[in-house]
């Protein structure tokens, strides 16, 4: 059985937000700013082979961020 991420957790360039976009995505707009962020180009913190798991695996990512903000 092949594998595939088919989805990415990317980071907006202009703003540094989190946000989802399919792999096979062109581009994804941004819902933190709007820019319009071209998803092959884009730093990528994590992959998931559903947007599901890939959910999952963004509130994580936003709750490490948010405890190493207050110090924890």
């Amino acid at each position: 059985m092949n594998t595939v991420a088919t989805t990415v957790i990317v980071v907006c360039s202009r703003c540094g937000g989190l946000l989802l976009a399919k792999a096979d995505q062109k581009t994804r707009g941004c819902p933190h700013c709007g820019f319009t962020i071209l998803v092959e180009k884009a730093m990528k913190l994590g992959s998931a082979p559903t947007a599901n798991e890939a959910s999952v695996m963004l509130r994580k990512l936003k709750s490490d961020a948010a405890a190493k903000e207050r110090g924890f």
